[in-house]
């Protein structure tokens, strides 16, 4: 293989005097390092090695990107596969159960069976997207370990009455309709 400074040579670039003052600086120099032995700093050696470690470090927050995209992608099929499995049936019914989805509040219509068991909270509401399904709470436990915002608990507000209210001694039932 020819040496870049041949070729410089051959394509007339350089000249052999300063082909041999160059060789002559690099001669001088490493004689020095010998004598007082330090070593020189090659600063082109170093940037090139700076940029090595910039694209390795620029590749390894790439891959950890992809890998936390993949780990989401696969929480997330896990997560329709245990609502597709477990999934319960709304009975058919012709009462309106209304729960909070983030900022609205939402309906379904289930029987009267599946509104006791949402009351008494074995079952649990879970939103996949635009679709509304009710799973077992041992199911839903599992989802909410995953992903906690798509799971919809059914929460027993303990008001507190005021002092003076008349009808403080009188709880409203949980599946009173109105």
């Amino acid at each position: 293989m020819v040496s870049l400074q041949e070729q410089l040579l051959k394509a007339g670039l350089t000249d052999q005097k300063k082909v041999k003052r160059v060789n002559q600086a690099k001669s001088q120099q490493k004689k020095i390092e010998r004598r007082t032995g330090t070593q020189s700093v090659d600063e082109a050696r170093l940037a090139a090695l700076e940029v090595q470690q910039q694209k390795r470090e620029a590749v390894r927050e790439l891959n950890a990107k992809r890998d936390a995209e993949a780990r989401k992608k696969a929480i997330q099929a896990q997560i329709v596969q245990m609502v597709q499995q477990s999934r319960q049936g709304r009975g058919g019914g012709d009462i309106a159960y209304n729960f909070v989805f983030g900022n609205k509040i939402q309906r379904i219509h289930v029987s009267a069976a599946v509104q006791s068991q949402l009351a008494a909270g074995q079952l649990v509401i879970v939103r996949l997207g635009e679709a509304t399904e009710l799973v077992p709470r041992v199911v839903a436990d599992k989802i909410a370990e995953r992903d906690p915002s798509i799971v919809i608990r059914v929460k027993k507000s303990e008001v507190q009455p005021a002092e003076d209210d008349p009808y403080a001694d009188y709880k409203i039932p949980d599946d009173f309709t109105w």
